[in-house]
Parts: C-alpha cells; structure tokens; sequence
C-alpha cells in the first residue's frame, strides 16, 4: 500500500485488466514518485499554487497521476477518461479521496471543459495531464485557440513525447520550429521542465516523452486576430522550404505588398520569422 492506502498501480492494472490500448494512446505511469514530481511542477504556475486550485486532468487512466495530484493537496481534480476499464479502476481512489475527485466519461476533444469542471468558487483552474499520445497536440492545439482570452485556465503542465514538446519550445531557423512553435509561443510562455524515460511506462513506448509548462499570456494591444495569424503562419510553413513571396500565395494575390508593410524580406522562408515577425505579417495581411 502507498501512502494514501491504495494499493501499487501495477496491482490496479492487474485487477482490472488495463492492457494498454494503442487505439486510445494509452501508456500507463506506474510510478507515483514520477507522477508527484509532475505534479509539483504545476506549483505556482501562474500564480496559484495546487491547493488553491482546481485540476482538469485528461486521460488518467488507472490513476497515477490523478493519485500524486491528490496526494500534493490539490482541491479537486476534474478528470476525463474515454475507456470505461479505467473509469472502473478509479472508483478506488475517489473513495479514498471522498468529494475531491470527478471522474467523467467522454472525448476530451469534444467536451466543454467549463460545464464540467463546474462552479470554480473563485478558484483557478490548472490543466494538468499524462496525455494520449494520439491526442496530445490536437488537444494543445484546441486549448492555445479559444476564442476568448485570457483562458479559463491558468496554466498547463502536460506530457507529450519528446519530438513534440521540442516543437513547442523551438526557436527560428531550427528544424524543429514550425506551426506549433509559433502558436505556442504566441499564446504562452513554455518550456521543457525534465524528460520522461520510456521505462517509466506500462507498455514502454519507443519514444521518450517530457513535461512541459505553460503559462498564458495576456494580449498585447497591437495582437493580430488569432485566426489571421493562424491563416498566414498556415500558408508560410505549408510549404516551408519556399520562400515567402512563393508559399503566401496561397493567401490569393501578391504578398509582396503586404511583406514590406511588415519589413519582410520576401526571399526569407517561413522558419526565419521569429513569433513578433509573424505577429507583424499578420496585421500587415489583415489590413
């Protein structure tokens, strides 16, 4: 038994006979010393500590984060989980952690994060989560482009494999630097916080994976409009090794207008542009 009287993870995946579903993105975390340092990452990410905070957590599947989150002190933790094995296997930890965990069926993409994590009574909300693999990005993705911002949340503290939180942080004239760094970037302040072997995990993926916080930034006045900006950055990195007078095309007409409005060279590629420089080009475009 651990600390919170529960019993070991592999022994709850035994029970209930989680085999890991490549159909869903599932590796299991099986080390509660791993997930509490997870959690302890999200401490005072933007501004609030975990006690103070409600959790929106996706994918926890037989519990190992979700048992560090409550273990660390958090309020409440809101989860949301597709596969309803693993639904089964977390009635333990709610009855251990009585009124501090909800647990929901059904597909992160789809759900309104706001209706079900409910009343707040005025406390921030952080987004804390293992993330399936096969959803990782789609669902970054759908948290950096709400349409009102500032979010509803104060900060995210995810798992994503390696290759893809390099993508997040990346800087210009790297390989790795492409649509998602510059939404990212554009959106929040992120970085790496440590890897995450693969051995760390039931079944060992072949890939390591990383933690990665993110903390959102409020707009600036001179912001362009989001789906502007995602429209050019779109349309340069669609074909990145062209340069800008070609790949911008695709936005209709002659881009060379709006590439000196922005002082842009028209020969640079896409990832020369730093984040302030697509901020640039994307009111120039809009205007």
């Amino acid at each position: 038994m651990y600390e919170d009287g529960l019993p070991p993870l592999r022994d709850v995946i035994s029970q209930y006979e989680l085999n890991a579903r490549k159909s869903l993105g599932q590796n299991f975390l099986t080390d509660l010393n791993l997930t509490g340092k997870i959690a302890r990452c999200a401490e005072g990410l933007g501004g609030s500590s975990l006690k103070d905070s409600i959790i929106y957590e996706v994918g926890p599947g037989p519990g190992a984060l979700t048992r560090a989150l409550l273990m660390e002190g958090a309020h409440r933790v809101v989860a949301v989980e597709m596969d309803p094995r693993c639904i089964e296997a977390l009635t333990q930890v709610q009855a251990a952690y009585s009124g501090r965990l909800n647990v929901i069926e059904g597909d992160a993409l789809k759900v309104n994060e706001q209706e079900l994590i409910g009343d707040t009574e005025g406390r921030p909300v952080k987004i804390i989560a293992n993330l399936p693999y096969n959803v990782g990005t789609a669902l970054l993705v759908k948290w950096l482009t709400l349409k009102n911002w500032l979010p509803w949340y104060s900060s995210l503290t995810l798992m994503f494999q390696k290759e893809v939180g390099m993508r997040i942080i990346a800087e210009p004239r790297t390989k790795a630097y492409g649509r998602l760094s510059v939404l990212g970037q554009y959106r929040a302040d992120a970085r790496i916080m440590f890897d995450v072997p693969a051995r760390a995990f039931t079944p060992a993926p072949k890939v390591t994976s990383c933690i990665v916080a993110l903390t959102p930034k409020a707009e600036q006045g001179d912001t362009p409009k989001q789906a502007i900006l995602e429209r050019v950055v779109y349309a340069a990195f669609n074909q990145r090794r062209k340069m800008l007078r070609s790949s911008l095309k695709a936005l209709g007409g002659n881009p060379k207008p709006f590439l000196e409005a922005a002082d842009i060279k028209e020969t640079w590629r896409a990832e020369e542009l730093t984040v302030a420089d697509f901020c640039r080009l994307a009111r120039a475009y809009e205007k």
